[in-house]
């Protein structure tokens, strides 16, 4: 199963996308429209939101996490991927890759 969440729900237009492309796969889904927006937080505040958002996530039992935040995806990863024991990817490292590709310099 597949953990998706994001400050809000903007990170259901990546469910959407990774539906297309993975369509047997089981999804969750978290919006933290409580806290919404991360972006105006403390680099500390971000990493504990994105913490207890992992944890919820773990507990619906996930085997893989996409933080679907740009905020914690920039600012984050590194403490998710040390805390948990399951593949966390976010989705500006993707974006700023394919970027690059069309950029080509």
């Amino acid at each position: 199963m597949i953990g998706i969440f994001d400050s809000g729900l903007g990170g259901l237009t990546a469910v959407a996308e990774l539906r297309k492309a993975l369509p047997n796969a089981d999804y969750v889904y978290f919006g933290d429209t409580a806290r919404i927006p991360y972006g105006t937080r403390s680099v500390e505040t971000i990493r504990s939101y994105a913490l207890q958002d992992c944890r919820f996530l773990m507990s619906m039992g996930v085997t893989s996490i996409l933080a679907a935040c740009g905020t914690v995806s920039t600012n984050a990863l590194d403490t998710l991927r040390a805390s948990f024991n399951v593949p966390i990817v976010g989705v500006v490292e993707g974006a700023a890759k394919k970027a690059a590709q069309i950029a080509k310099n």
